[in-house]
């Protein structure tokens, strides 16, 4: 599908990726681009660029109500199924969590369906692995939760419900569907939702008030972290390829423990305090592995997609826009 003349829908338009989802789009020539979202996390503040483009419409609506994606989907040539509770957000409500992030997708597939959608691209995440044994983690990877806490693993099994969707209705009715495992997703116009990305931007604000960061155990914890302008290129490169009922990684392949994630923000700020070491009491926790190594050789052959931005470009690009919001 050639991204540039057709209509698309952003679920969770108003969100860190979404909104670069949307610049991304524009950029390639979209005719029109529907952002989608009920505002139960994010604001306009978020997106007022966007809004200045007559080709963004912003349509409040939730995917939980089917209704709604049924008025908003004419005309529609591919949908970006961002929307969605993230690990923090779901360890407050649960219940809410499983509603939106299973049978809202649910709803979105079947909303495609009967609308004539070609193609949806699905925001899973590499939760879908739990906490993986050391070595190359490919999308073979079979679900290992029995070390996590109940809320990763409550996340992760609702992102292997919604990739198997997309699946069946690929199968079953012709609605193409990708879904996209991204690792840590990072960059301008971060939010405090991320159980990961939050120690970049909880670092930054700690060295700027002259405090010091706590990191958990003793920093060797790593993640693969990804800037948000790589994952946005990833979902047009998957909505623009002919591929459907397949899962990719979404990653760097390089893994940054927290050590070396304070190295990088304190350098940036030029701040020469030390970070103090130990857990935060009630802090969510996903995984906290040492060894970390995704494999992207599957999205890099089947749709030509690889990362660009690297940890530290991405960190400044990050902090310069915080900065820039006072």
């Amino acid at each position: 599908m050639t991204i540039s003349g057709k209509k698309y829908m952003v679920t969770g338009g108003v969100s860190l990726i979404g909104s670069h989802v949307a610049e991304q789009l524009l950029e390639a020539g979209a005719e029109e681009v529907i952002l989608f979202d009920n505002y139960s996390l994010g604001s306009n503040d978020m997106i007022g660029h966007l809004l200045e483009n007559p080709k963004v419409r912003l349509v409040r609506g939730d995917i939980t109500r089917v209704n709604e994606l049924f008025d908003a989907l004419d005309g529609v040539d591919g949908i970006f199924a961002i929307a969605g509770f993230l690990t923090l957000p779901f360890s407050a409500n649960p219940t809410l969590g499983l509603t939106v992030n299973a049978l809202g997708h649910a709803n979105v597939l079947e909303a495609a369906r009967y609308r004539g959608v070609r193609k949806v691209v699905f925001s899973s995440s590499v939760a879908a692995y739990g906490d993986p044994e050391p070595g190359e983690i490919d999308e073979t990877r079979p679900f290992r939760f029995h070390t996590m806490t109940p809320p990763g693993v409550l996340y992760g099994s609702t992102k292997i419900i919604g990739e198997q969707l997309g699946r069946l209705y690929s199968d079953r009715y012709g609605v193409q569907s990708v879904s996209l495992r991204y690792a840590t997703v990072y960059g301008e116009r971060q939010h405090y939702r991320g159980v990961n990305a939050l120690y970049i931007i909880d670092t930054y604000d700690k060295l700027v008030a002259g405090e010091r960061p706590r990191i958990p155990g003793d920093g060797s914890e790593v993640h693969d972290y990804i800037h948000v302008a790589d994952v946005a290129r990833a979902n047009l490169m998957a909505m623009d390829s002919d591929v459907t009922g397949e899962s990719f990684n979404v990653a760097t392949g390089t893994a940054t423990n927290l050590n070396r994630l304070f190295e990088i923000v304190a350098g940036i700020v030029g701040s020469d305090l030390t970070p103090e070491y130990g857990d935060k009491e009630g802090a969510v926790r996903v995984t906290t592995s040492s060894e970390l190594d995704f494999s992207i050789t599957k999205i890099r052959e089947m749709i030509g997609w690889q990362p660009q931005v690297s940890i530290e470009e991405g960190i400044e690009r990050l902090i310069r826009w915080r900065q820039s919001q006072g």
